[in-house]
């Protein structure tokens, strides 16, 4: 049983699905081999062409889902495109999977200074010098970037650029899947409702 109270055996029996997400997580971040926040994110691009790359879940609660990006890379102007999003969590040490699905907002200018505000020294550089995406001559004008904004703040705080920040998914649909014997899986898929609220639906495998 994990610290939320919950089992691998009682998850189609909960009513709202945030507390089991976290249920979730938390024993995934036992059991996987690094990076259990690791999330495939699907975008399409302005032809509708669908993209998928991995990213680090860097929070949560009822409100949504939260990565961080460049806004000017490949997601960020997929995302800016349409405001849709999707996320599939697999933890294979668990055979357990996660997909949640909905419209995307912009963090506040507050969350992406405290998120950024986190994280290690060299990556805030890489957040100035890293032109995300786009065409790379060599790795010697990524060094030679890096080192150019290392001399810019060799101390004190590194200011967020303007184009980097955090999304967030505001799930319109939550999918729980666990692998069962004969492929006989268990499925459920928390929907929200006109009221704020969510309804529950079993899937056949």
């Amino acid at each position: 049983m994990s610290e939320t109270g919950l089992t691998s055996g009682d998850f189609t029996e909960v009513a709202e699905p945030f507390r089991l997400f976290a249920a979730w997580l938390e024993d995934a971040t036992k059991s996987e081999i690094n990076d259990a926040n690791g999330v495939a994110l699907a975008t399409v691009d302005a032809e509708g062409m669908p993209d998928v790359r991995m990213v680090l879940l860097k929070g949560f609660d009822e409100s949504g889902f939260v990565f961080y990006t460049n806004f000017e890379s490949a997601k960020g102007r997929e995302i800016l495109g349409n405001m849709k999003a999707a996320m599939c969590f697999h933890w294979k040490s668990l055979r357990r999977q996660v997909r949640v699905r909905g419209p995307v907002e912009i963090v506040t200018e507050a969350e992406a200074d405290a998120y950024y505000a986190t994280r290690p020294r060299g990556s805030r550089i890489g957040a100035w010098a890293s032109k995300q995406s786009r065409p790379l001559e060599s790795r010697f004008a990524l060094e030679k970037a890096v080192a150019e904004y290392t001399a810019r703040y060799p101390i004190g705080e590194i200011p967020r650029p303007k184009y980097w920040s955090g999304f967030r998914i505001v799930p319109q649909t939550i999918e729980f899947w666990h692998d069962r014997p004969f492929r006989l899986h268990d499925r459920i898929v928390f929907s929200r409702n006109t009221q704020g609220g969510w309804d529950k639906t079993r899937l056949y495998p």
